[in-house]
C-alpha cells in the first residue's frame, strides 16, 4: 500500500523525469541519504545528445542574471514539509463554495497547491509588492517581519539600530526583488492551464527586468503585450519625468493554445447602455423615426464615449444602432482585379465609385452583404458606399494598449470599513478579468492584498452571469500599530482581505437582489479558508535519527496531537490532487467515521484504533472510489494492512489506496 508523501511536490525531480521522457538514456538513478532512489541527469551523456547546441563556460549569452538567481531557482524546486489546515469559523459557505482563501506565505502556498491545480487556473492576476526603494518583507525566510528581514540580512546591529545609511538605494537592489519573485512565477506558470494567462502589474522601476524574468519562465513567443494604465495623476516627488501611468504585462502559457480557446477581445463598454437608451427612444416615439434618430445622436453626443463608440451615433429603419465603416481595400498594394468590381446604386441603377486599392472583400462576399442589407449607399451612384456595422454584432473590440483610469477605491473601503493603502480599483481588475475569464475558469492571485481581485470576480458573475471562480493567498502581514487599520481591530493583511470579501459580498447581494433572483444558478459568494501551517505528521517522521531516542515514540504513528480529522483529510486531499474545495460529507460505515469528498473521488478513515478489517475494507472498494486512504494505526497489524491493498486490487483495481 503506498504511503502519502506529506511534503509539496519535488519539482526538481519532476523536471529529471520529463527530460527522461524526451533523452531516456540522460536518466540514472542514484540511493540518497534516506536510502531511497531518486532519479538523477547524466550530464555527459545529455552533452553528447545536445552537442552543436551547448554554450560553453564564458561565452557571451543573452540572458538575465543576478546574485542570488540560483538560490531563487533552488527555493522553488525545493520541497516543504507543510500543510493547508482548514477554517471553517473564518469560511463563508465552508461545504457549499468553489473559492478559496489561502492565508500564509505565498511561495509555500503554491508549492502546496501544485499537485490538485496543476493545469486548471484560467487567470494569474497579480499586483506584487514594486520596488520603490522601501524595505518590502517577502526575503526567503518569507514569513519574517520587517524587523526580522533588517537583522537577518545584517541592516541592523543588535540593539535594532539601522547599520544601512542610504535604505531607499539599497532597497531598490535589483538582486532581492528578483529573488523574491522568481521562484513565485515559476510555480504559478505550472498551475496554468494550456490557455491560460497570467497578468501582472508593475510600476517603471523594475518593468524592464520583470519582461525578461516572465520571457524566461513564460517563453518570448507568449508574450501578449503590455498594457499602459494611465492613472491620469503625474507623481508629485519626481527628480525626472512625472510618471502617471503604471503597466501591466501579460503573457500566455502556449500561444497556439491560448488562440485556439480565446478570442483576445474585451466587451465595449458602454454598449450595453447605448442600445438599452436607443431602445428606449425608439419606444417613446412609436418607432425608429427622424425625431428618434436625432434623439439618439444627440444622447450619443453628450455622453462620455471612445471615439469608436461616438460613431455608433445612427438608427436604422429596425431601430438598431449601428455606424458606417469603410469597405476599401486596407493594405497598401493594390487588391487583385476581381476585387474592383463596382456597386450598383439600387435607386439610379448606376455603378457607384470604387476605393483606389479596390474593395476589402472578395465579390462573392460582396454580395453576400448586399443581399443581407449590410452595404449602405449613399443619396446617388456619386457616394462611395459603406458597410454597415450593427452594433448588437460587434459588441466586443480589441484589447487596446492603453487603459484609462484616474480614480481609487479608497471610498468604497472606507464605506466598507476595511481600510487599506492603495487598494488596485475593481474597475481595473474587472476590465481585465473580464478579457481573460469571460465566461468561467479560476483567477488566481497570490498577493491578494484587500482581495479586489476576488470582488472582481464576484461582481463580474453577479452582471453576466458567470461562474467564475478565485483563489486569493495572501500572508498575515501584520498592520502597523499607527495605521489605520491596526486602529479599526485588524490585526493583518489577510484579517483584512477576508473581511473586505464578506463586507463587499453583502453589499452586492442587497444591491443586486433583482439580477441575482433571475441567475440559472445561485451565485457563490463564500470561500473556504485554508491556513498554510507545518506539517500534520511530527518532526520525527521526517527525522527521526535527530529526536532524543530515550523518548517514547510520539502517538505511535507520528501525527501532530494538535490536528483533527478535518486536518489529516485536508491534507490527504492536497496528496492526492483532489480539487480542495469539493464538498466534504461523512457517514458512518461498519461503525467507523469515514469522510467522503465529492462523488465518489475520496474516502479517508482515520481511526487509529486498529478495528480496520476485512469487512470494512470490502465495503469501500464495492464503492468503486477513485482514492481511499487508511491511518496506518487503523489496522490491527501488518498482514490487515497488506490484505487491504490485496482486496483492493481484486475489487476495485482502479481505486489509489493510499496510507497516512
Amino acid at each position: 500500500m503506498e504511503k502519502l508523501k506529506r511534503h509539496s511536490p519535488d519539482l526538481a525531480q519532476d523536471a529529471v523525469a520529463r527530460l527522461g521522457e524526451l533523452f531516456p538514456g540522460c536518466v540514472t538513478e542514484y540511493r540518497g541519504d534516506d536510502g531511497a532512489l531518486r532519479l538523477a541527469v547524466d550530464f555527459e551523456r545529455l552533452r553528447q545528445e545536445l552537442s552543436g547546441s551547448i554554450v560553453e563556460g564564458p561565452q557571451e549569452r543573452y540572458h538575465l542574471n543576478w546574485p542570488g538567481k540560483r538560490e531563487a531557482l533552488l527555493a522553488a524546486n525545493t520541497p516543504i514539509a507543510k500543510t493547508l489546515r482548514p477554517c471553517r469559523e473564518e469560511s463563508v459557505h465552508f461545504d457549499t463554495t468553489k473559492n478559496l482563501f489561502v492565508e500564509g506565505d505565498n511561495l509555500d502556498a503554491l508549492k502546496l497547491l501544485q499537485e490538485t491545480y496543476r493545469g486548471q487556473v484560467k487567470m494569474i492576476y497579480i499586483d506584487p509588492p514594486y520596488n520603490t526603494g522601501n524595505v518590502f518583507v517577502y526575503a526567503d525566510d518569507f514569513a519574517d517581519s520587517a524587523d526580522v528581514f533588517l537583522s537577518r540580512t545584517d541592516q541592523v546591529d543588535e540593539q535594532g539600530n539601522r547599520l544601512v545609511t542610504d535604505s531607499e538605494a539599497s532597497g531598490r537592489f535589483h538582486a532581492n526583488w528578483l529573488s523574491m519573485m522568481f521562484p513565485r512565477l515559476k510555480l504559478s506558470r505550472n498551475l496554468l492551464r494550456p490557455d491560460g494567462v497570467i497578468v501582472v502589474h508593475i510600476d517603471e522601476n523594475e518593468y524592464p527586468n520583470l519582461e525578461k524574468v516572465l520571457a524566461e519562465i513564460f517563453g518570448e513567443a507568449n508574450n501578449l503585450g503590455t498594457i499602459v494604465w494611465d492613472k491620469r495623476n503625474p507623481k508629485g516627488d519626481a527628480a525626472g519625468v512625472a510618471q502617471q501611468h503604471e503597466l501591466i504585462s501579460l503573457y500566455c502559457k502556449d500561444r497556439e493554445a491560448f488562440k485556439r480557446a480565446c478570442e483576445f477581445k474585451r466587451p465595449k463598454e458602454n454598449a450595453e447602455r447605448m442600445l438599452s437608451r436607443a431602445k428606449q427612444i425608439v419606444a417613446r416615439e412609436g418607432g425608429a423615426t427622424e425625431r428618434a434618430r436625432k434623439d439618439y445622436r444627440d444622447w450619443v453626443k453628450q455622453q462620455d464615449l471612445t471615439g469608436g463608440e461616438k460613431a455608433y451615433n445612427q438608427l436604422d429603419e429596425n431601430g438598431d444602432v449601428f455606424r458606417p465603416v469603410s469597405m476599401a481595400w486596407p493594405n497598401k498594394k493594390k487588391a487583385p482585379d476581381e476585387y474592383f468590381r463596382p456597386l450598383v446604386h439600387p435607386v439610379t441603377g448606376k455603378p457607384c465609385p470604387v476605393p483606389d486599392r479596390g474593395w476589402r472583400n472578395p465579390p462573392a462576399t460582396m454580395h453576400e452583404l448586399l443581399r443581407s442589407g449590410q452595404i449602405l449607399f449613399g443619396v446617388d451612384e456619386t457616394v462611395q458606399p459603406t458597410r454597415k456595422y450593427l452594433l448588437k454584432d460587434h459588441l466586443l473590440e480589441n484589447v487596446p494598449s492603453l487603459l484609462y483610469f484616474g480614480g481609487s477605491d479608497d471610498a468604497l473601503l472606507a464605506e466598507l470599513g476595511v481600510p487599506f493603502d492603495n487598494p488596485k480599483p475593481v474597475y481595473v481588475a474587472k476590465r481585465l478579468i473580464q478579457t481573460i475569464c469571460q465566461n468561467e475558469g479560476i483567477v488566481l492571485d497570490f498577493f491578494a492584498g484587500a482581495s479586489t481581485a476576488a470582488h472582481a470576480v464576484l461582481q463580474l458573475n453577479i452582471e453576466d452571469g458567470a461562474d467564475r471562480r478565485f483563489i486569493m493567498v495572501q500572508w498575515p502581514e501584520p498592520c502597523g500599530k499607527n495605521s489605520a487599520a491596526f486602529h479599526a481591530g485588524y490585526e493583518n493583511i489577510a484579517e483584512i482581505a477576508k473581511e473586505r470579501l464578506r463586507r463587499g459580498a453583502a453589499k452586492m447581494l442587497k444591491a443586486n437582489a433583482d439580477t441575482l433572483a433571475s441567475r440559472r444558478t445561485p451565485l457563490d459568494w463564500g470561500f473556504r479558508v485554508l491556513k498554510v501551517d507545518r506539517s500534520d505528521m511530527a518532526d520525527v517522521y521526517y527525522a527521526p535519527q535527530a529526536q532524543d531516542q530515550a523518548r517514547p515514540a510520539h502517538q505511535g504513528d507520528h501525527i501532530n496531537p494538535d490536528r483533527t480529522s478535518e486536518d489529516l483529510l485536508v491534507q490527504v486531499m492536497l496528496d492526492c490532487g483532489v480539487d480542495l474545495t469539493l464538498p466534504i460529507a461523512t457517514e458512518t460505515v461498519c461503525g467507523k467515521e469515514v469522510f467522503l469528498v465529492g462523488d465518489g473521488v475520496l474516502a479517508a478513515c482515520f481511526d487509529g484504533d486498529g478495528s480496520v478489517d476485512e469487512g470494512f475494507v470490502k465495503e469501500l472498494a464495492r464503492r468503486k472510489l477513485s482514492h481511499v486512504v487508511f491511518r496506518d494505526a487503523g489496522f490491527r497489524s501488518s498482514a490487515m494492512r497488506i490484505k487491504a491493498a490485496q482486496i483492493f486490487r481484486r475489487m476495485s483495481p482502479s481505486t489509489k489506496v493510499k496510507s497516512l
